[in-house]
């Protein structure tokens, strides 16, 4: 099931950034970006430092993120909208920027609205990192394969994990609106950064080449395009 999954090696994060910058710098000069799904994370600074500093223009791209914690306003340093802002948003112009809303009052609700302007909006190429346990967005073991935008319950893997990006004392939320597994592999194009040795039994699980539920990075192992960027040695 490997042969549809391109894998990148690279020597550094900041080398895989720009191998990411370049593929869509190319989709954009062949016009084939228009709707960009993008991911938080620290794996993901230096991608979007590359692309802040960069000429590229994004004014024709909407872009739609992945996931976000629940309870947290954008005005919280911990939630992924700040992120976004702080690292792209606030340096670069997109033509739109969609975010699920966590304060939401009616978390399902967003969830279907959510999921529908995805499908409304067809994406061209969806960003992804990997959890240490295998989860892509916050599709934690078990998720099935046909889930689409949902209310997440996080493991205490990923919470401890993710604990030590939350300052001023901010308690992690154990809940987090995300894309599901259907949703990300609808996208036409998936190009997933994975760096560091804790990242490893993810990506080799990739490499063995079948499906496991309990490694949901592996369900990438079906769609029919699919880039893997990593600074791992095999």
């Amino acid at each position: 099931m490997m042969e549809k999954c391109k894998l990148i090696k690279v020597e550094s994060p900041e080398k895989g950034a720009e191998r990411f910058f370049e593929l869509i710098k190319e989709e954009l000069e062949h016009n084939r970006l228009h709707v960009l799904g993008l991911a938080t994370g620290s794996t993901m600074i230096p991608v979007y430092k590359k692309l802040t500093e960069s000429e590229l223009d994004f004014s024709d791209v909407t872009t739609f993120n992945l996931d976000e914690y629940v309870g947290l306003p954008a005005s919280s340093p911990n939630s992924y909208a700040y992120f976004m802002n702080d690292h792209l948003f606030n340096k670069k112009a997109f033509k739109e920027t969609n975010i699920p809303d966590g304060m939401a009052a009616d978390l399902e609700e967003e969830c279907k609205r959510y999921e529908q302007a995805l499908q409304d909006a067809k994406l061209d190429i969806q960003l992804l990192g990997v959890g240490e346990n295998g989860h892509i967005a916050f599709n934690e073991p078990g998720t099935p394969k046909d889930s689409v935008t949902h209310v997440a319950t996080l493991t205490e893997s990923t919470l401890g994990v993710n604990s030590q990006y939350f300052e001023n004392d901010e308690k992690i939320p154990n809940t987090a609106l995300t894309m599901g597994i259907a949703s990300i592999m609808s996208a036409k194009k998936l190009v997933l950064l994975a760096f560091g040795e804790k990242k490893r039994p993810a990506i080799t699980k990739v490499l063995e080449g079948k499906i496991d539920p309990d490694w949901t990075i592996t369900y990438l192992l079906e769609h029919d395009d699919v880039t893997i960027i990593t600074d791992l040695k095999f």
